[in-house]
C-alpha cells in the first residue's frame, strides 16, 4: 500500500520533470554569471590598460592583475560545472590561495599585523595541503590530474 502510495505521490507531482525544470533554471543561472563575469573582466581588462597610461603603480597593477586571474579561474569553474555538474575542488582551491595572495599584496606584507600573517599562512597551508591530498587521492583511485575540462572532452 505504501508503495502504491509513493507512486501515485510521485505521478501526481512529476517528480523528475520537476527535477529536470529546476536543473534547466539552475544552469541559466550558471550561464549568466558567466556572462556576466565575463563583462567584468572585458571591463577590468580596459580599466587595467588605461592605468597603465598614468605612472606606474606596482601595487595596482600587479592587484589588477591577480584579480582577473581570479575571475578568469572563476569562469572556469562556472564551466567545469556546466560541463560536468561538479564543482573542481582543484580549482576552487586555486583560486582561494590567489585571492589571499591578491590581498596579501594589496595591503602590502610590512602593513600586516602579525597575528594575520600567521593566519594568512594557515590557510594557505591548509590550501595547500588540500591540493595535495587531492593529487595523492587521485593516484590511489589511479585517475589523471588533468583538468576536468580535458576529461570531458570525447576520445577519437
Amino acid at each position: 500500500m505504501e508503495y502504491r502510495f509513493k507512486m501515485q505521490l510521485g505521478n501526481w507531482f512529476q517528480i523528475e520533470k520537476i527535477i529536470r525544470n529546476l536543473e534547466s533554471i539552475q544552469n541559466f543561472i550558471v550561464v549568466s554569471l558567466c556572462f556576466g563575469l565575463f563583462c567584468v573582466m572585458i571591463i577590468r581588462l580596459g580599466d587595467m590598460f588605461v592605468s597603465l597610461l598614468h605612472p606606474l603603480e606596482f601595487q595596482r597593477v600587479t592587484s589588477d592583475i591577480l584579480f582577473i586571474l581570479i575571475l578568469v579561474e572563476l569562469f572556469r569553474l562556472l564551466i567545469i560545472y556546466l560541463q560536468q555538474q561538479r564543482i573542481s575542488v582543484g580549482v576552487a582551491v586555486e583560486v582561494s590561495i590567489v585571492s589571499a595572495l591578491r590581498e596579501i599584496i594589496l595591503r602590502g606584507v610590512l602593513e600586516i599585523s602579525s597575528s594575520q600573517m600567521i593566519g594568512v599562512c594557515s590557510f594557505l597551508t591548509v590550501l595547500g595541503l588540500l591540493l595535495l591530498v587531492r593529487a595523492w587521492m587521485s593516484r590511489i583511485y589511479d585517475r589523471p590530474m588533468s583538468s576536468p575540462v580535458e576529461s570531458a572532452k570525447p576520445e577519437k
